[in-house]
């Protein structure tokens, strides 16, 4: 095994705001240095400010200013961003940097050396009245596969397909509209051909990329590996290319670079070694892992490895890639306000509820990850808030009110006892889960465990025994503290100042994955006294959630509703909703069960008097299998053991896992029914007209069991 891990997040690009969607690598890549830390392991997280390139350039002589200049004022923006949205560097620094132009012109002078540069002519389009040769992006035009307008010259927006800058139709300079020329120029080539071999050993590496895009990038070999093109045309903010004229590194030869020079940096800031090579050094003890979003894979997994291996440098060990990020299930878009900055987030909301949303929807695969803001709410409210908050509150009030802040001694036996040795039992899993980005499952986990001991309180009920049976209580109270002790540690890496906050209430010292390897009941000190207990998080409020969204001014909003009434083509007959056991769902929507225009016919309060309704609070959801509209809800009643529930809700929610935590409103006495196989004990009460349009009512911040009344 190593005997150092280096992780790196992809480096922003300095020439805009870090946004949600660039938040989830990094997120995803702290909670998994958070969580090696934890497990006593020697790792460092580096990152940079891509800083070159033609965008950059252009975008700084806009504002009037020098390219050095307005980097500058990105590197302190996202530098900012990050530490408030806890995500913790060793080291962020910037590719514009002395360390950077070292490595660099090292690394292309081994290549060079090697025989691995070839020089060779390329035509390229031409700005006559710009007089500079235009990147792929200041190329607009039409798509030559599927006809698009206004597409750039790389890739088409539309049907995907990539082809050079001189294929398009009809292009046109993106900076001042006049159709370019065509002219030769001299540029440097890596021969990444050379190196296809080695590059399929690397790819068939155990762990070193997910299966399915090793298999995506064979397509790059079957038509042959081309050669990297390394070199742009003056005027570029870059560096120069040594013995070259007006020639400049490629930013994506530098960008990766980027990972080495902060290494460099932080080595000799911190001491810990002479440079960089203690890391990157070809036979350093060392694991490297990237995390990139899965549109950087090439660069990452081909010619990055290439060029390190022929420079004689450490090859990356994993490349770990995620996907991106919708809003609302759309594309991200500046248009529709989906953009959102991450100050526009943390001006509203503490980091602790993304962070949690993020790891809980996170696994090791490419998919996408949707950012549904309803979803978000309920979810952070269900597990987080009133699962995992209102596990540490019940516990700790009582302990820290009319019982003295005192704990209890551990006990020899009894349920409480088994409460906190069968939560320890599951930390491997939650261990297991964590190692292999499948935060999901380790989140999955970890609120089943919360759940599990809100149940044992829920039975246990300490607060009917602080005057009958203050000992008794004061025993029951002490475990489920064991607990929320050792939930606070499974969670840190995902949510630290929330843990760190618990740890101050506990009183007690932060406990760690190493300690939780030979840890033992009780997990507390149960001779220290408590702090002072106050809610770890407050509960999202829809207005607050939804204003992260900013449409921009100028947005054409939507056509408001004609006066007079509805529109005759869209208007719909209001549905009568069922339930799955086709009877129709207890609902606030007007009409629903009712024939359309005729009132609800009026009953007797004896009839609705039968109606048992208690507040739940769900365990687990899945899909039933054959049913669409179906899902099966495993449902915390207070009765010891949760109720199976089937409920036609799947259309309105098509995350089940998402309403775990959820609390929800249960006709407790309807007769039980079998639907697919499945006996159902319950009835969910639901507001909406069908469908789609289903929201299940919540009770409140009462524990499961409670009447509604």
């Amino acid at each position: 095994m190593a005997e150092r891990t280096l992780v790196t997040s992809a480096l922003p690009y300095a020439n805009g705001a870090v946004h949600l969607g660039h938040a989830v690598e990094y997120i995803q890549t702290d909670i998994y240095v958070r969580f090696l830390r934890s497990c006593g392991q020697d790792v460092v997280y580096f990152c940079a400010d891509d800083t070159h390139g033609t965008p950059i350039e252009l975008n700084a002589a806009k504002h009037g200013v020098a390219p050095e200049q307005f980097v500058a004022r990105f590197h302190d923006e996202h530098q900012r961003d990050f530490r408030d949205l806890d995500v913790r560097f060793d080291s962020f620094h910037s590719t514009n940097s002395p360390e950077n132009r070292h490595y660099a012109e090292l690394i292309y002078g081994r290549l060079k050396d090697a025989g691995d540069i070839d020089r060779r002519d390329i035509e390229q389009t031409y700005c006559e009245k710009d007089k500079r040769f235009l990147p792929d992006r200041f190329i607009r035009g039409t798509c030559p596969n599927c006809k698009s307008p206004d597409q750039y010259g790389d890739a088409c927006e539309k049907c995907g397909k990539t082809y050079n800058p001189t294929d398009l139709i009809d292009p046109k300079c993106a900076l001042c509209g006049t159709p370019p020329v065509r002219r030769n120029s001299e540029h440097l080539f890596f021969r990444l051909s050379r190196h296809a071999d080695f590059l399929q050993e690397v790819l068939k590496r155990p762990g070193f990329i997910h299966p399915g895009l090793a298999t995506q990038l064979q397509g790059f070999f079957e038509k042959g590996l081309a050669d990297w093109d390394i070199s742009r045309d003056g005027p570029y903010f870059g560096f120069a290319i040594p013995g070259e004229t007006d020639k400049f590194f490629y930013v994506w030869l530098d960008a990766p670079i980027g990972y080495i020079a902060t290494t460099e940096k932080w080595a000799k800031e911190s001491g810990r070694f002479p440079d960089a090579l203690a890391y990157w050094g070809k036979d350093a003890p060392t694991r490297i892992v990237h995390f990139i979003g899965k549109d950087i894979v090439y660069f990452h997994a081909l010619f990055w490895p290439a060029v390190l291996k022929v420079a004689g440098l450490h090859v990356p060990n994993e490349i770990k890639v995620h996907g991106h990020l919708t809003v609302n299930g759309e594309k991200m878009s500046k248009t529709r306000g989906t953009m959102v900055p991450v100050r526009d987030y943390l001006d509203l909301l503490d980091p602790s509820y993304l962070r949690y949303f993020y790891a809980a929807n996170l696994g090791a695969g490419v998919e996408d990850l949707d950012l549904n803001l309803k979803d978000f709410r309920l979810r952070v409210n269900g597990e987080l808030v009133n699962n995992v908050g209102n596990l540490a509150n019940r516990a700790l009030s009582l302990l820290a009110g009319p019982l003295e802040k005192k704990l209890a001694p551990g006990r020899a036996e009894g349920a409480g006892r088994k409460l906190v040795e069968d939560a320890l039992a599951r930390v491997p899993e939650v261990r297991e889960a964590f190692e292999k980005l499948e935060y999901r499952n380790a989140i999955k986990v970890i609120t089943e465990i919360a759940s599990t001991a809100n149940a044992f309180l829920q039975t246990a009920a300490p607060w009917a025994l602080v005057k009958k049976d203050a000992e008794a209580a004061r025993a029951d109270l002490s475990d489920a503290a064991d607990v929320a002790y050792l939930v606070g540690a499974l969670l840190a890496p995902v949510t630290p100042r929330v843990s760190e906050k618990l740890f101050a209430q506990l009183g007690a010292e932060p406990l760690t994955f190493q300690a939780l390897a030979t840890a033992k009941y009780p997990l507390l000190d149960r001779t220290r006294p408590l702090g002072t207990p106050e809610p770890l998080l407050p509960r999202l409020e829809e207005e607050r959630v939804n204003a992260i969204i900013k449409v921009p001014e100028g947005t054409p909003a939507a056509e408001p509703a004609k006066a007079g009434g509805k529109d005759k083509k869209t208007e719909k007959k209001p549905m009568e909703a069922k339930g799955p056991d086709g009877a129709p769902t207890t609902q606030a929507s007007p009409g629903a069960g009712a024939a359309e225009g005729a009132p609800a016919a009026d009953i007797e309060f004896a009839d609705f008097a039968k109606v048992v309704l208690k507040a739940g609070r769900i365990v687990a959801a899945e899909k039933v299998k054959g049913a669409d509209k179906l899902l099966k809800l495993d449902v915390d009643l207070g009765e010891g053991t949760p109720r199976t529930i089937v409920s036609g809700i799947a259309e309105a929610y098509p995350a089940p896992e998402a309403l775990a935590g959820r609390r929800v409103v249960v006709v407790a006495n309807l007769k039980p029914r079998k639907l697919k196989g499945i006996e159902s004990r319950g009835m969910l009460l639901t507001a909406g007209s069908g469908g789609k349009d289903l929201s299940l009512l919540e009770p409140g911040d009462v524990p499961p069991g409670a009447d509604v009344k």
